[in-house]
Parts: structure tokens; C-alpha cells; sequence
């Protein structure tokens, strides 16, 4: 899955006619698995030439309801309970760990990269095999930028434990430090599955931060704020 796009997108993808494309899209409209506008909820928006805009179809969340979950009434339960017994600060520490596994799985596919934009669509590569339907894109620089290279924008068309991370955020703040400290670079989260938006959305610099930079990509861990 490659995110929000038109029917034309789709059936080149698919290698099918267009009208083929619309008939299984409007079935899956009908059964409110997809929606649809004149522009995705995040990202660029399609090329308008002449006419009427296409339309721009996207998962809605029943049809999230067709991906893995990650067993989420066991997630809950186990993290409720750790709360319970540890405090937030012991759900820190797991939402760390948990960020840090995906962290070590990654950085072998990111090391050889030459630039954050590279590094940044070999991670969406590897959190696509993951499910969670990632892609990334790269608004133009502006002269007001002085030329310097513009933001980019990893989204996540899917989460697999955005029920869990509805009630536990802090799985989301985990792993957009880690996606700092992958791309070394730094990464705000916009917006997340999690909490309503159709897609979880982190932008991260499209250039490197100065190694010296006290607020840039390398952050503390939260067990390493625990046990200082």
C-alpha cells in the first residue's frame, strides 16, 4: 500500500483499466472501507491539469480493521497493568526498548545511505515491510529558504497499534526519537493515526544537525532520564 491515490495511480499500479479500477472503488466506498476527496489529508496534492480535479482515495479506519493489529486488547491490558505497578515511567521504558529494537533492525539498512533523504526513503522502505504502509515525500525549497533543502514527511498510511497508542503515546514519542536518531536529524510528529488524523505524519529536516547540537537527532532514551 502506497498511501492516498487517484484511480488513475491505481491502475497503472494494477496494471488495469481505470473504469476497472472505479467499479471495485466505488464497492469499497459503498462498504466504507476507503474515502475519498479532491486531496490527500497530508502530502502534496495531486497534478491538476485542465477540468475536474481527480479524486484522491484513501484507507478509512474500517479498512484498517483488515490489517494486523498487534493483539491489541493483550497490549492494552499488559500496559495498563504496567503503568499500574511501575508508573509512567516504566511505560517509558518500554515504549524505549520497544523503539529501540525497531532502531537496531533499521540502521543496518540506513547506514550506507549518503544524505537524509536517502536515509529517510530506506526507512519508509523498512517500516512498509513492517505494515505500516510508509512513504515519504519532499516539498520543493522556496527562495525564502535560502535555498536550503525544505523538510521532508514520513507518513504511515497504517499502524498496526494505533489502538494501543490511543491510550499510550508514549509508543509514538519513542519511535519518532528513534527516527531522529536514525536519520540524524531532527523529527516532530504532526500527526498520528492514534489520535484520530487519517495518517501519522513526522517531519524530519532534510539535512543532517551539526553533531554539536544539543537539541538535535541523538537524544537521551527515556531509561537513560530514568537512571540518571
Amino acid at each position: 500500500m502506497d498511501g492516498p491515490a487517484t484511480a488513475p495511480e491505481l491502475a497503472e499500479r494494477l496494471d488495469m483499466t481505470p473504469a476497472g479500477v472505479r467499479r471495485h472503488l466505488d464497492t469499497l466506498l459503498a462498504d466504507e472501507l476507503i474515502e475519498s476527496g479532491e486531496r490527500p489529508a497530508f502530502g502534496p496534492s495531486p497534478s491538476r491539469g485542465r477540468g475536474r480535479p481527480p479524486r484522491v482515495y484513501s484507507i478509512a479506519e474500517a479498512g484498517r480493521e483488515f490489517f494486523e493489529r498487534g493483539y491489541d486488547d493483550l497490549a492494552v491490558s499488559a500496559l495498563r497493568f504496567l503503568r499500574e505497578s511501575g508508573g509512567d515511567e516504566a511505560v517509558a521504558l518500554f515504549a524505549a526498548k520497544r523503539a529501540d529494537g525497531m532502531e537496531q533492525r533499521y540502521l543496518p539498512l540506513l547506514r550506507e545511505a549518503a544524505s537524509v533523504p536517502e536515509r529517510a526513503r530506506r526507512l519508509a522502505a523498512a517500516l512498509d515491510g513492517d505494515g505500516f504502509a510508509a512513504s515519504v515525500s519532499q516539498p520543493q525549497a522556496t527562495p525564502a529558504a535560502g535555498g536550503a533543502a525544505a523538510a521532508l514527511q514520513i507518513c504511515q498510511h497504517n499502524c498496526p497499534v494505533s489502538h494501543v497508542a490511543a491510550e499510550f503515546p508514549e509508543l509514538c514519542r519513542a519511535e519518532t526519537d528513534a527516527f531522529a536518531r536514525l536519520l540524524g536529524t531532527n523529527a516532530t510528529r504532526i500527526a498520528t493515526i492514534a489520535h484520530g488524523d487519517g495518517i501519522c505524519t513526522a517531519v524530519v529536516s532534510g539535512t543532517a544537525v551539526d553533531a554539536h547540537d544539543e537539541s538535535a537527532a541523538v537524544r537521551r532514551r527515556p531509561e537513560e532520564r530514568i537512571t540518571s
